[in-house]
């Protein structure tokens, strides 16, 4: 008899509900983010179950590993696009894990990829990159914003990260001649020191990452086209994974979101969608 498993994860629990063939619940729990408690739980079904499902939420990483580590086969579902009956009259944690095992005893389970461990730490290292440059980024454009608003002419980005940047420390006489309000003038210094320091943090996150990556095959080649540098050949290497995982140059296109999407209805344009229609990260 063949068992499929569903489990709902939650931040400090999760509940775990597994069917048999005919689709009818042998067993559902809800159980503490414990490893012993959930082996133990699912142990006596390990020989029979088909599979697991662990649906791609923010904390995946630990149980995933763990049950794989322990054997068990594991599926990533992908909440972007699992939908469940949306005329049901009662819906909860339970009937969540449930479906979960539904759509893989029914083989219409969105997956997700389970992105190699070992390389998981590196991709994450080059997202939080990309974050840090966000808030640069915001820092430099509430500078840009304050001599907008006190001295009526914006100044340039390329300058601004000069004042950041010199040797020691932030352009402080500069910003204080610019400004005769000292609080005015404090809140552009700590912009300004704001952007050095995260310029400082992106240069050491650069730096780590290639080292690790900068003589594989994958990063050689991207590297090689031309107008793709060491950032942008890194994010394209380590966002996308292994290119064997798409099952065609359309899936990974419209993984990248350069596939236009819209939904038409008797000639007429009814949705336009920006959602990425395969595999979730």
């Amino acid at each position: 008899m063949k068992l499929y498993g569903g489990i709902d994860l939650h931040s400090n629990n999760c509940v775990i509900a597994i069917i048999n063939e005919q689709g009818e619940t042998l067993s559902c729990k809800r159980l503490n983010n414990d490893m012993y408690v959930i082996l133990s739980f699912l142990t006596p079904y390990k020989d029979k179950l088909t599979g697991l499902v662990v649906e791609s939420t923010f904390n995946w990483y630990w149980l995933v590993d763990a049950l794989m580590d322990a054997e068990f086969k594991l599926h990533l579902g992908n909440p972007a696009a699992i939908q469940q009956y949306s005329g049901l009259k009662h819906a909860d944690d339970h009937s969540d894990a449930r479906w979960l095992a539904e759509m893989l005893r029914l083989d219409i389970l969105p997956e997700g990829y389970i992105y190699p461990r070992e390389l998981r730490a590196v991709r994450d290292l080059m997202r939080k990159r990309m974050d840090i440059v966000q808030q640069s980024t915001k820092n430099l454009l509430s500078v840009q914003s304050c001599y907008m608003r006190h001295l009526g002419y914006k100044l340039g980005s390329n300058k601004i990260k000069q004042m950041a940047a010199i040797r020691k420390g932030v352009d402080t006489e500069q910003v204080h001649a610019d400004f005769s309000s000292m609080n005015t003038a404090l809140s552009v210094i700590s912009n300004l020191s704001l952007i050095r320091c995260a310029q400082q943090q992106i240069n050491a996150i650069e730096g780590a990452i290639l080292k690790q990556t900068s003589l594989s095959p994958e990063f050689i080649n991207l590297t090689s086209i031309d107008g793709i540098g060491n950032t942008l050949a890194l994010t394209i290497m380590l966002e996308t994974g292994t290119i064997k995982r798409f099952d065609s140059p359309g899936n990974f296109s419209s993984y990248c979101r350069c596939v236009k999407g819209a939904r038409y209805s008797n000639g007429k344009k009814k949705a336009r969608l920006i959602r990425r229609m395969v595999i979730v990260i």
